[in-house]
């Protein structure tokens, strides 16, 4: 595989050579220019157009917001947001976000030089996963969500099945990644109030679901909120598990509710798809679905697969859509997976699942 081409555009000093000196560590990464704004980015990409780009948000002369949508429409190209955790960052990096970009990298604003250092390895992966992501699908992607929405290690705890007979109430569980946040808001806009609760899991940093989860809310019909320890699965609610935090579903009685907890990072991922799929398998089995989609690496498809087993039913979102089909791709290839669906076609059948007796 031929180096990635890396443009880092940072207005900080000490970012931009702490990124000097991680790159160069990595042979498989070529930094071809860091650019203090985008002004000067720009400048360098008339000389060599990057591969991917890590990109600051708030900066003199043009924010990085107007630049991301300037790159996006002239030229896709795969976006690593380098973010604070300041609420107008956070805002503004889930705005980028819904505007293409592919993943959030986390900074905070005093002891750069350390945090770079010890996030040496998250900076460096997120960039190579970036280059994985299918630039074609960051240009057809508004063109889905559009359409979309005018078609209007932690271990669960088994609790056998005896208790399945108990309910018949339905659950739907969503895992995501690469790319999901604009795959999450095309299927879950249109979806009415009368859809079943529904589970899901976004990579995405601490701090961040938050305000990703409120931005749909707004949007949606249904309800969307991040996931509070204890919060009932409702009708009509969808509840995004939080950054930093595992999520799993369990059920007093007839009812749903979450345990969203801390534990060790499960396939790389805190929270990970696996560990909820892996507790709805078991806590609600034939009485749910489960929905992988767009996503860089296979967390979740050792999860589907239990789901499956235990009779739940199962979709994959389909190659055509996705902006990185490695999580769907790994569990079709488990033989997890009941339909293989293009992200238009997810919502109605959610909407199928929610309605059947």
């Amino acid at each position: 595989m031929s180096q990635v081409r890396l443009l880092v555009v940072d207005d900080s000093a000490v970012v931009r050579r702490a990124a000097r000196e991680l790159i160069a560590r990595d042979p498989g990464i070529r930094l071809i220019a860091a650019a203090s704004d985008p002004l000067y980015a720009m400048q360098a990409m008339q000389l060599e157009w990057p591969d991917v780009i890590l990109l600051d948000i708030e900066m003199p002369r043009m924010d990085g917001l107007t630049f991301l949508r300037k790159i996006m429409a002239e030229r896709p190209t795969p976006v690593v947001i380098c973010s604070s955790l300041t609420q107008q960052g956070t805002q503004t990096a889930i705005e980028a976000m819904a505007a293409g970009a592919v993943s959030i990298i986390t900074k905070p604003r005093l002891g750069l030089n350390s945090f770079l250092e010890d996030e040496a390895a998250t900076l460096i992966g997120a960039v190579k996963s970036a280059a994985q992501v299918d630039s074609g699908k960051l240009r057809s992607r508004p063109q889905l969500v559009a359409a979309s929405h005018k078609a209007k290690q932690v271990v669960a705890t088994s609790h056998g099945t005896a208790a399945l007979s108990q309910t018949t109430d339905k659950v739907i569980a969503m895992g995501t990644s690469t790319g999901g946040t604009q795959a999450l808001e095309a299927v879950l806009v249109p979806l009415p109030r009368s859809v079943c609760g529904i589970v899901i899991v976004q990579h995405m940093p601490e701090k961040f679901t938050a305000m990703f989860a409120e931005r749909l809310n707004g949007l949606c019909q249904i309800q969307v909120k991040e996931a509070v320890d204890g919060d009932r699965v409702m009708t009509g609610v969808a509840l995004i598990a939080p950054g930093g935090r595992h999520m799993q579903l369990r059920r007093s009685g007839a009812r749903y509710f979450v345990e969203v907890q801390d534990g060790p990072v499960v396939n790389r991922h805190k929270p990970s798809v696996d560990v909820l799929f892996r507790s709805v398998a078991e806590t609600a089995g034939r009485n749910a679905l489960g929905v992988i989609m767009t996503g860089m690496g296979d967390d979740g498809a050792r999860g589907l697969l239990m789901m499956h087993t235990a009779g739940a039913r199962t979709v994959a979102e389909d190659a055509s859509t996705c902006v990185v089909f490695g999580m769907p791709q790994e569990a079709i290839k488990r033989g997890a997976v009941d339909k293989i669906l293009p992200l238009p076609e997810i919502g109605d059948e959610l909407v199928r699942f929610s309605q059947e007796p």
